[in-house]
């Protein structure tokens, strides 16, 4: 591609992406998690830039201004690999993929149902699905996913974000006064909040056999041991369910927040990725 890329459609939807680095480029698509944008990974995406590739941050389905469907259902697994694979066949037909949080699952999604679409596979904070599964009926996982459950609930999700006890929850688990600020700013005020929940609502319409479905493809799995959210049980089950090339890179004294917390020593594990080094 010569020119920038500011918008892409999948689904009857147009999704908003941060196109950055040389246009000649090889290209990383970055997917961010809940509750944030594309522009969490601006410190991430100048490094990558600075050694030479062209990185695409959308803002993905539910946090677009053009992409937020209402329905649930619109959030599965195989819905939202079907954008990121969107986002690719606009870039060129492959790419090196990476994801955090919600972005993970969704790039590992992809992996799963496009692995010619996908060159190498950064995961960031969150495991294959089947490795979290496993984890959370062999682990103390399912307590430190609770709000997995909660969210399910309707609207008072949606009422608890200002309140005293999910600021210090969230604030507790490593989210910076500046992250919350731009979460209140370009998730809650910009009225995308109840569509980025559906993230986490869309999980009884998956089907169950897809988490067993391994992934061929060159994989790193990045972890940081002060994250609140994911233990180590899940993380350490995660190569399991990687026939491909695997490396598990864990960042000491990191919270859940890397993209933001510890950019570069999480550029340099998806540099060492996408070289294949």
């Amino acid at each position: 591609m010569t020119e920038r890329l500011t918008q892409f459609t999948n689904d009857g939807l147009t999704f908003d992406v941060i196109d950055s680095g040389p246009l000649d480029g090889e290209p990383i698509v970055l997917l961010h998690g809940f509750p944030e944008r594309g522009n969490s990974w601006n410190a991430v995406a100048r490094l990558l830039n600075d050694a030479g590739y062209r990185t695409f941050a959308p803002d993905q389905r539910g946090l677009s201004r053009g992409a937020r469907p209402t329905s649930r259902r619109a959030y599965t697994m195989r819905k939202v690999a079907g954008d990121a694979r969107a986002l690719i066949d606009a870039v060129g037909g492959s790419a090196h993929l990476v994801g955090h949080d919600w972005g993970a699952a969704a790039a590992w999604a992809t992996t799963q149902y496009h692995p010619d679409a996908v060159r190498t596979l950064t995961a960031v904070s969150v495991p294959h699905l089947g490795a979290m599964t496993k984890a959370m009926l062999t682990s103390r996982q399912g307590a430190k996913s609770w709000y997995m459950g909660a969210f399910q609930l309707p609207w008072l999700p949606e009422h608890l974000v200002g309140t005293a006890p999910f600021v210090k929850w969230i604030r507790a688990g490593g989210m910076s006064e500046e992250q919350y600020a731009r979460f209140r700013s370009e998730v809650v005020e910009d009225g995308a909040l109840r569509t980025a929940l559906n993230w986490y609502r869309q999980l009884p319409f998956n089907d169950p056999r897809d988490a067993s479905i391994p992934v061929v493809t060159p994989t790193t799995f990045v972890w940081s041991d002060a994250d609140l959210y994911i233990g180590r049980h899940a993380a350490e089950l995660c190569e399991r369910y990687v026939t491909g090339p695997y490396h598990f890179v864990e960042l000491t004294g990191v919270s859940h927040w890397v993209p933001t917390e510890a950019p570069k020593p999480l550029a340099d594990a998806i540099l060492e990725r996408v070289r294949g080094e």
